[in-house]
């Protein structure tokens, strides 16, 4: 379990504890209203335990409360979809992972994208998603399905030209130089960043290596103001809360101020394209 959402289960336990609090309940005496042995209150209330839809309305029924429940079954749910591990989302390959992307991008008018060491999926040339995909494969030692993946992957990138979005991409220039493949899969992926470069959808900053430090920052994607993704080693992220959401939106903005765009984006891309080549 992350520590994100560790702290999500407290954070809902507080709220209900103080629920009960401004009732004038104790502990024991919500459990006895409820027919829950005593221990399941404090359980909840200390993040131990998540409560079911059903545990909530008994809690706010008896606490005087109804109006709440609509809102903390929202937050319940948003604490299960947070924390999906990579063994459970890719136990049949790597298809079913690019399909649910394909999916969630569909409906995003704006994406805000940072990669601090690869270029981003939907940038992707084929031989570059094959190699990344391929270590995945092995990492995880999930299905191999590495050709249906990357057709789905290659299949994402038609969102780049259709339909009402726009995109930002962030990637520091690290995500330029970590070798994926080999040389040649390399030169043919950072020429097709120039290309992308040009599109009329796309804003793709770099951020070079010796940029002054700003942001604690990991890999994310934010989808519209609505959804975060965040892959971890172990499990991907899915951050809904909008609090936490806006801390994003404030470290996209940040990393993307320092951020170099245009010609001068060109000549980073350029540079290392050079150096793959040579």
């Amino acid at each position: 379990m992350s520590a994100t959402v560790h702290q999500a289960r407290e954070a809902l336990g507080h709220r209900l504890r103080d629920v009960r609090r401004d009732a004038g309940l104790t502990g024991r005496q919500l459990a006895l209203l409820a027919g829950w042995a005593s221990s399941k209150v404090s359980k909840i209330e200390y993040g131990k335990q998540t409560p079911t839809e059903d545990d909530l309305r008994v809690w706010c029924d008896h606490c005087g409360t109804p109006e709440q429940v609509p809102d903390l079954i929202a937050t319940v749910r948003n604490i299960e979809a947070m924390y999906v591990e990579w063994r459970r989302m890719l136990r049949t390959g790597t298809k079913r992972r690019q399909e649910t992307s394909l999916s969630i991008e569909s409906q995003t008018r704006l994406f805000r994208w940072y990669e601090p060491m690869l270029v981003p999926g939907i940038l992707h040339t084929a031989e570059y998603a094959a190699a990344v995909m391929a270590r995945v494969i092995e990492f995880y030692q999930v299905p191999d399905d590495l050709e249906a993946g990357v057709a789905v992957r290659m299949e994402r990138q038609q969102i780049l030209y259709h339909g009402n979005h726009r995109f930002h991409f962030v990637l520091a220039e690290q995500a330029l130089r970590t070798l994926v493949g080999d040389t040649a899969v390399m030169a043919g992926q950072l020429d097709r960043l120039l290309t992308v470069l040009s599109l009329p959808r796309v804003r793709l900053g770099v951020l070079p290596a010796g940029h002054l430090y700003q942001v604690p920052s990991n890999q994310f994607i934010l989808f519209d103001d609505r959804l975060v993704h965040v892959e971890a080693i172990t499990a991907e992220l899915a951050i809904t809360q909008p609090r936490e959401i806006a801390l994003y939106v404030k470290a996209f903005d940040a990393l993307a101020a320092g951020a170099k765009y245009g010609q001068e984006a060109k000549d980073l891309v350029a540079g290392a394209l050079l150096r793959w080549r040579g």
